[in-house]
């Protein structure tokens, strides 16, 4: 957990479950070698693979929101 988080409720409890399905389903495509139930631990993946994982996270989420808005302005 990040620094200054301890202690702080998630506005959606929900949603971490979904963002860690996403997040390993990410890792799988692009083949690196971590599996769901590793606990978290990715101490031997280097950070440039992280990223690559974290910066795709981000954009599919940009990406759907930005779907989302569209159809929810134009309706």
């Amino acid at each position: 957990m990040a620094r200054g988080q301890w202690g702080r409720q998630p506005l959606v409890p929900e949603a971490h479950q979904a963002l860690d399905n996403m997040k390993y389903e990410i890792a799988a495509e692009l083949e690196i070698p971590v599996y769901q139930g590793s606990e978290d631990y990715w101490g031997f993946i280097s950070a440039r693979d992280c990223g690559a994982v974290g910066g795709t996270m981000t954009r599919r989420l940009v990406q759907h929101s930005e779907k989302y808005m569209e159809t929810w302005i134009n309706n």
